[in-house]
């Protein structure tokens, strides 16, 4: 579906890109031809991510530190990423937060701590990155959740969260689609590799296997699935899309598809 030159001259700025699901697709941009600048707080983890990439694409990548509750630092780190690239075509609201906690044991300041994360510091990072983007073209994307859709117990916050970045986006495709920006949301489901899961295999191996088997697929993601939704959605293929978010969850947000309808029965 894709060439190694899909992106090539693009420029893309990716929060939370320093690992995970975000480091996957600062990967698989890269791989196609974009320049990549991944942010997080961490600038070792930054700068430790941003030679990973440019080792598996040759081309240079730029590692800032900010954190997207931060307006300011984040509209300075987008301003570096046009400075050393001179342009902006891609854009990844990619940083989150979590923690499992019923409702009665979530303190008010872990409420917000999500909420700031999630929804505000993606539209720090959408705003700044209005200002200086490339218009018409540019490509915006929200990492979202399944949370944002499906009430889920022990995450009050991060459903809460998520819902208003699936809000944001939607409003946010149709107020800024005339200026020529898209805005488009991804929501993974499990991902194989990904810290959450990781621990819980190996903390719990029937618990995750209990997960697996309810997936319609009967598989785990990757986090090239990802990858290849953001590219889709920041190339030419994806020019006629917004407002819309993929589930790329194999089939999660269906419900649990572990009961077997497909073996004959006698």
């Amino acid at each position: 579906m894709f060439n190694e030159n899909t992106l090539e001259g693009k420029v893309a700025f990716i929060s939370g890109g320093t690992s995970g699901i975000n480091l996957g697709i600062a990967k698989s941009m890269a791989k196609h031809g974009a320049k990549i600048c991944v942010v997080g707080r961490d600038i070792e983890k930054a700068n430790k991510a941003a030679a990973e990439i440019t080792a598996i694409s040759g081309l240079e990548t730029l590692a800032v530190s900010a954190d997207v509750r931060d307006y300011d630092a984040i509209n300075e780190a987008i301003k570096a990423t046009v400075a050393k690239f001179g342009s902006l075509d891609i854009v990844i609201a990619g940083a989150a937060g979590n923690f499992f906690a019923p409702a009665v044991n979530i303190s008010p300041n872990g409420f917000k701590t999500i909420v700031d994360i999630d929804l505000i510091g993606s539209y720090h990072v959408f705003r700044a990155a209005y200002d200086h983007c490339n218009k018409p073209g540019a490509s915006f994307i929200a990492i979202t959740a399944p949370q944002a859709v499906n009430p889920t117990p022990l995450q009050t916050h991060v459903c809460a969260a998520k819902a208003g970045v699936n809000a944001m986006l939607k409003t946010l495709a149709m107020e800024w689609g005339p200026a020529g920006i898209r805005v488009n949301g991804i929501s993974p489901g499990l991902t194989a590799e990904t810290e959450g899961l990781t621990r819980l295999f190996a903390t719990d191996p029937a618990a995750g296997e209990k997960l697996v088997a309810a997936l319609p697929t009967r598989y785990l993601g990757s986090v090239e699935d990802i990858g290849s939704a953001a590219i889709y959605l920041s190339s030419d293929l994806g020019k006629y899309v917004t407002g819309t978010i993929f589930d790329i969850d194999g089939g999660y947000q269906l419900g649990d598809a572990s009961i077997d309808c497909v073996t004959p029965r006698r």
